[in-house]
């Protein structure tokens, strides 16, 4: 069986006022990622790589074209009925972990499953599941200032993929950590995507990194475009 469209860009195009002048960012940019896949966006500054990631995240709308999560149109939905599939079918992970420092790690972990209405007991086996996975279960109990900066990136990586979204999107998830720590990360979160059948597009300058994905993208004249 072939491999699930998770996530699809379709002629999209992002303009944006500055003062006068109007700034093109995307201009009918497509883009198929699959479900299994880790694809590296790698693109310089200014290029429109946020953008892409907020477009893909449905932070945003664009201002043509369309944006599909798992099959579904986007485009025309409330916002309420984004807002319910980025709590359920997105998962995102940024350069700085973003936890909750008066919370523990599975505490962390267990906050989004609470919000998508499972019980108690439920977030808390998943979240010390995903913890064990993560190679850090040992660490449940502590909380964000007690952990170093790759097991807090690990806690918000098991975070983000708590209620089994179809796409993850991160923002140069391992920027902040040293590259024996990112290497050790980024291979967390690659053994995550291929178990779950998740599909990541993960932004990032770490060309090492991105060698190791399936896929290369970059952002060239407002269009998504394949590296070698």
């Amino acid at each position: 069986m072939a491999p699930r469209v998770a996530l699809e860009l379709s002629g999209v195009e992002r303009h944006y006022s500055q003062g006068e002048q109007a700034l093109s960012i995307l201009k009918g940019a497509d883009f198929r990622l699959l479900g299994g896949q880790t694809v590296a966006l790698v693109a310089p500054s200014g290029t429109g790589k946020s953008t892409l990631l907020h477009l893909a995240g449905l932070l945003e709308r664009p201002d043509a074209g369309e944006v599909s999560i798992n099959g579904r149109a986007c485009g025309s939905l409330s916002d309420p009925e984004r807002t319910a599939i980025r709590r359920n079918e997105i998962g995102f992970v940024y350069q700085f972990h973003h936890l909750l420092p008066e919370f523990t790690a599975v505490e962390n972990i267990m906050m989004p499953q609470l919000i998508a209405g499972l019980s108690k007991k439920e977030a808390r086996e998943r979240a010390s599941a995903l913890l064990d996975y993560m190679r850090i279960g040992h660490r449940a109990e502590h909380r964000p200032s007690e952990l170093s900066g790759g097991e807090q990136q690990r806690v918000a990586i098991a975070r983000a993929v708590a209620n089994a979204p179809f796409v993850l999107l991160a923002d140069e998830p391992t920027g902040n950590l040293d590259p024996e720590t990112a290497g050790y990360v980024f291979e967390a979160l690659k053994a995550l995507v291929k178990q779950s059948g998740l599909a990541a597009m993960i932004a990032t300058h770490n060309y090492d990194l991105a060698s190791k994905m399936d896929r290369r993208i970059t952002l060239q004249d407002g269009k998504v475009v394949e590296l070698a």
